[in-house]
């Protein structure tokens, strides 16, 4: 038995990890030459609705952009998820594919917007 429960963990991290490159390959496609730094950036991950996930969420972007940030929380219909949104000043494109790929790692995120 816990030979399977190993195996679902390991299955789990690596597609975790196969996860974590998808995104980073998608975040690197976009033409860093439509954006225009300084900006404003509203970052919004949907999660399950789960107690301090949004903590989580604002600990990850704060590794990479520190500062004070009051998260919005909107509970789904049912209530098993949330989507939290938070709105920081990114100073580059790397910057921000930083917060996505931290934030994405977030066991309970689902995924970014």
């Amino acid at each position: 038995m816990s030979d399977q429960k190993d195996n679902d963990q390991s299955g789990k991290n690596i597609a975790a990890d196969s996860q974590a490159k998808s995104i980073e390959d998608n975040l690197s496609e976009h033409n860093p030459d439509l954006w225009e730094f300084p900006c404003q950036f509203l970052f919004k991950a949907m999660a399950h609705a789960h107690p301090g996930v949004e903590d989580e969420i604002v600990a990850a972007i704060q590794s990479h952009i520190p500062g004070e940030y009051s998260p919005k929380v909107t509970p789904s219909r049912k209530g098993n998820y949330v989507a939290v949104s938070v709105t920081f000043t990114a100073t580059s494109k790397e910057q921000l594919d930083d917060v996505y790929i931290s934030v994405n790692r977030i066991e309970k995120v689902k995924f970014c917007l």
